[in-house]
């Protein structure tokens, strides 16, 4: 085998592993969510009540983001990664097991302390273990990887659900959690790295905590933060909201959903194509925005007809996966570059936080309008949020590369 074999071979295996984990962590995002029409009526719980454990889950994913990005640079991410895991496990075990409203609220927070590890974990793996060629690609893997996870979450739990009840469907969670845990332990070659629990000297408190005094990471946290809020709404309330404003039976609502994260995914190949293609990831990212924003306006306005809402919004999480791996390089580039391969699990975990942060704003900013019945005033809300953030991008692209 030729070292150039050899290479890709390696390449292939570490982001078929980190895309694996990956989209695991994003079915744990949906561990509760597509059991709302059960939870609900079972504990009594309001549009507002049933989001807020979703905030109490990405708020302490946010925090737990930030901080676990400094374990990654300690330890490596291998160990990290596996105890993640573990608590999306003892989350659904929990789940199952749920007697009243502050247990669903204890879900919430071990689920989101097992996602918490994830983005630091797995860009460290991807910056420090993949060949810079294939940077793009594997960053558009991840992604992809991510959506499906989305999309298999509702049908496998609602599936699961409805012949047997949603506690069955908590038990079919675990088990696949457990399944993942396995999987990325006995593969643990493709996560390891050389001097994994070696004691890393960072310099003192000042270039420990550094990146914080850069503009661009702050620019890209604002970025996070802003997009998934708006993101957040269509996560959490896409199918009432279209029921609403269309019409729309609960499984054709349902539908509308998929076919945003699955165009969500299809973006997120062709960006990566993009993405290598083009240095300028920034203007791209605001072309792709721009697009999507308009079609939520679209969408918004309630004038489709309802056999289109669903291929509207498959277009509109087109235009939004088309942004994801310039997203993933802007980041590397005018953000984690400066400080050294040593910094990324720390840079990564900080501006990655600012994605659990908005998705934890999400339901508490949407979920009154949903209570209140302005369902189209959600979608208007998801399109000035992608415009915003279309500025942030614009403003980390201008930065100085040092």
């Amino acid at each position: 085998m030729t070292a150039a074999s050899a290479a890709i071979r390696s390449d292939v295996r570490v982001i078929g592993l980190v895309g694996f984990a990956h989209g695991t962590s994003h079915f744990f995002h949906l561990l509760l969510p597509p059991l709302f029409p059960w939870l609900m009526p079972e504990f009594g719980l309001s549009f507002t009540q049933a989001g807020a454990m979703m905030t109490v889950f990405f708020v302490v994913s946010a925090l737990g983001q930030a901080a676990s990005g400094f374990v990654v640079d300690r330890i490596g991410p291998r160990r990290v990664l596996l105890a993640g895991i573990a608590c999306f496990v003892l989350a659904a075990l929990v789940l199952a097991a749920a007697n009243g409203y502050a247990m669903l609220l204890a879900v919430g927070a071990l689920a989101g302390l097992g996602n918490s590890v994830f983005h630091p974990a797995d860009f460290t793996v991807l910056n420090r273990k993949v060949s810079p060629a294939r940077l793009g690609h594997a960053f558009s893997v991840h992604g992809l990887s991510g959506n499906i996870g989305w999309a298999i979450a509702p049908v496998y739990l609602t599936g699961i659900a409805a012949a047997a009840g949603w506690r069955a469907a908590a038990l079919g969670a675990a088990a696949l959690g457990a399944l993942a845990w396995a999987v990325v332990w006995l593969r643990r070659d493709a996560t390891e790295l050389a001097g994994d629990g070696a004691k890393v000297s960072h310099g003192g408190t000042a270039s420990t905590f550094g990146f914080l005094g850069a503009g661009a990471v702050w620019m890209c946290f604002a970025f996070f933060l802003l997009i998934t809020t708006a993101f957040g709404a269509l996560q959490n309330f896409a199918t009432p909201v279209m029921q609403n404003v269309y019409g729309l039976s609960v499984a054709a609502a349902a539908a509308t959903l998929t076919a945003f994260l699955l165009g969500g995914a299809a973006g997120i190949v062709a960006g990566g194509v993009l993405a290598g293609r083009s240095g300028a990831h920034d203007r791209l990212i605001a072309a792709a925005l721009g697009a999507a924003a308009l079609m939520a306006v679209v969408i918004a306005a309630g004038v489709l007809p309802a056999w289109s809402v669903s291929l509207a919004m498959g277009a509109m999480g087109f235009c939004a996966g088309i942004a994801g791996p310039s997203r993933d390089l802007l980041v590397r580039q005018a953000a984690t570059a400066r400080f050294g391969q040593q910094a990324y699990g720390r840079v990564y975990g900080f501006v990655y936080s600012g994605l659990d942060l908005g998705l934890a704003v999400s339901p508490l900013v949407f979920g009154p309008l949903m209570d209140a019945g302005r369902f189209g005033a959600v979608l208007v809300g998801v399109a000035l949020l992608q415009g915003a953030a279309i500025l942030t991008a614009l403003g980390v692209g201008r930065l100085p590369a040092r």
